[in-house]
């Protein structure tokens, strides 16, 4: 069973035939599909789910912080499942693959006071740009 379905369950979250396959999808260490790539893997395995279906359980697991939803670039929305562990992100600026990494130190630490305007600091969103191989 994927960690983010034993989290749901754990959360009591009803788990029916179509969520399950939606959080079945989305299971695993660099996933970041879109609702539509979703959509077309979920029909794989459950070929009577509908797309409101699975845009519906992504927003309900957005709105339950089991699921980080991840724009870039004015792309499509991704959808994360890895929302309970600390990351950033690596994007490809040519085919738009993201990459889970975790660098080394606190991206909170390199912001100075100075730079914070009395803003307090709960969290940061660090995004690194390249060439994946395919498209270098």
């Amino acid at each position: 069973m994927s960690d983010l379905l034993e989290r749901l369950r754990a959360r009591g979250w009803r788990v029916t035939a179509q969520r399950r396959v939606v959080a079945q999808v989305l299971d695993g260490d660099h996933v970041h599909l879109t609702a539509d790539e979703v959509h077309a893997r979920a029909v794989r395995r459950l070929p009577e789910i509908s797309r409101a279906t699975v845009y519906n359980t992504l927003g309900e697991l957005v709105a339950l912080g089991e699921v980080a939803e991840v724009s870039t670039d004015g792309r499509a929305k991704r959808y994360d499942p890895n929302a309970h562990h600390p990351h950033q992100h690596l994007v490809c600026s040519g085919c738009g693959t993201i990459r889970d990494v975790r660098p080394a130190g606190d991206p909170l630490a390199s912001l100075p006071a100075e730079q914070r305007f009395g803003f307090t600091v709960s969290g940061a969103e660090v995004t690194y740009r390249g060439l994946c191989p395919s498209c270098a």
